[in-house]
């Protein structure tokens, strides 16, 4: 009976919010994390509730993805909060619109078995990988702050998250701060140090969110409403029954077909991150994202990965896409 009330429901929105389509096919890039939402991609949901074409490309980390929202091929995309805030320092023209999660387990730093590292200090002298001016180098960075540890006296390497998984294979790094799927393939041979959960309650949270281009944004803003209402649908469904939803092998499953990471480890992932539903949105992004983009980058620059930190990061988010009456009928 769930699964056919489940089916009404979606019927109904369909028809209520599909739209005038648009002349074009719209681009969405996405990364690899693990939240209820990667579920709608699977089933196709968007296209169904939008009745437009799109072209869904999956990318291996944010700065790859920035890049083709500032190039134009893409339209929408799926990043970090760190690589929003390196945007919007450098004022690319974009919109923070949705969040896809707060980041907890799904990110961590894990060390190899047999390095020696047990405490904090330990970390001096080794080798440790993350992507560079991505969310789980923000965390890298603020968990050694919080450490007190001289980061000078730890090498810190910028890999991309497959070649992460390759490294540590070959045995050249001591640890990575990374996600899905290398984080689940490094787990099986270390153990989990930190996580974003734990970085988030030292004072420097992570999100994961969906921004839009505000050329797109201005031209297209029943899309993008109705994009965050069958993204709102996923988390709502979590929300009311998370164990029912990640016990489900179908669930699973398409997650997993989307992401890639392993079918095993989702469950897991889908209970270590924070989903807001549509009245936590609204507070987020009101505020606490844009604070969040604003410490990020003064952060950043501390650390020599800016330039420039602007005064006000609040015309990078808006509410504007959360409110369904807000769609032309």
């Amino acid at each position: 009976m769930r699964h056919v009330a489940k089916t009404i429901v979606m019927a109904g929105v369909a028809l209520f919010w599909a739209t005038p389509s648009l002349s074009d096919d719209i681009n969405i890039g996405y990364q690899t994390g693990i939240e209820p939402a990667k579920l709608a991609i699977a089933d196709k949901d968007y296209e169904r509730v939008s009745g437009e074409k799109i072209n869904w490309r999956r990318f291996d980390n944010g700065a790859e993805l920035i890049r083709a929202i500032a190039s134009g091929d893409v339209d929408i995309g799926n990043i970090g909060s760190t690589i929003v805030a390196a945007a919007a320092s450098r004022h690319l023209p974009i919109k923070t619109f949705l969040v896809a999660a707060q980041l907890g387990a799904s990110e961590a730093f894990i060390v190899r078995n047999g390095s020696g590292i047990n405490k904090p200090e330990d970390l001096l002298g080794k080798t440790i990988a993350v992507p560079f001016v991505s969310t789980s180098h923000y965390s890298l960075l603020s968990a050694l702050k919080h450490w007190q540890l001289d980061v000078s006296k730890i090498k810190i390497i910028n890999l991309r998250a497959s070649e992460i998984s390759a490294a540590w294979r070959r045995g050249d790094i001591d640890g990575a701060y990374v996600w899905e799927p290398a984080l689940g393939a490094i787990k099986e041979s270390g153990k989990v140090f930190a996580t974003s959960a734990d970085v988030a309650s030292w004072g420097a949270p992570t999100f994961d969110l969906w921004v839009a281009s505000d050329k797109f944004a201005t031209k297209n803003p029943n899309f993008l409403t109705t994009f965050s209402q069958v993204s709102l649908a996923k988390i709502d469904a979590y929300q009311s029954d998370p164990k029912a939803f990640s016990d489900s092998p179908q669930n699973l499953k398409k997650i997993a077909s989307v992401t890639g990471a392993k079918t095993s480890d989702i469950h897991t992932l889908l209970g270590g991150d924070a989903y807001p539903q549509i009245s936590q949105q609204q507070t987020l992004l009101s505020s606490t994202v844009a604070k969040a983009i604003s410490d990020t980058a003064v952060f950043l620059k501390a650390q020599g990965k800016l330039d420039v930190v602007l005064p006000e990061y609040r015309t990078f988010t808006t509410v504007q896409y959360l409110n369904p009456s807000s769609v032309q009928k």
